[in-house]
């Protein structure tokens, strides 16, 4: 009888689901709550410090209010974090909040004309998915990229 009330206490609150707790990993959470308005970046894409600067920004998250629960916040934003490149951002000026603004993006991207990215089904350099067919799935590598014309 001792073995099961230990087991119960120390393994039973691990597993929400058990408790009818519903359970979302954090990287469901973020794909989830972050794909809802557009494709859930890749945190290996900004390092940590953006990342906390992005989150604490969500009620004015690039002009529209993006704020989540707290706990769903706090949630997503640790995943972000412990998920981020482990380089220091390297603009000299701060933590930047938009990939395209990264020295990675800029060189990758250099090939692309400055007129495509004002073309009807690319936008904008943030829209991945016009590009990048496989980006939905975290897929950039440059076999998946096809320009629209």
């Amino acid at each position: 009888m001792t073995r099961v009330i230990v087991f119960a206490v120390l393994f039973l609150p691990a597993v929400p689901a058990l408790a009818g707790q519903s359970v979302s990993a954090p990287s469901e959470l973020w794909r989830e709550e972050c794909s809802a308005c557009h494709v859930a970046y890749p945190p290996r894409l900004l390092p940590a410090e953006s990342w906390r600067a992005i989150m604490a920004g969500l009620p004015k998250h690039f002009g529209v209010d993006a704020s989540v629960e707290p706990a769903v916040s706090r949630t997503i934003e640790q995943f972000l974090v412990t998920s981020g490149s482990l380089k220091p951002s390297r603009t000299g000026a701060g933590a930047p909040l938009r990939i395209t603004e990264t020295p990675w993006f800029m060189r990758k991207h250099r090939e692309v004309p400055q007129r495509a990215w004002t073309r009807p089904q690319i936008k904008s350099p943030a829209n991945c998915t016009a590009c990048h067919t496989g980006a939905g799935a975290d897929n950039y590598s440059d076999d998946s990229v096809r320009i629209p014309r």
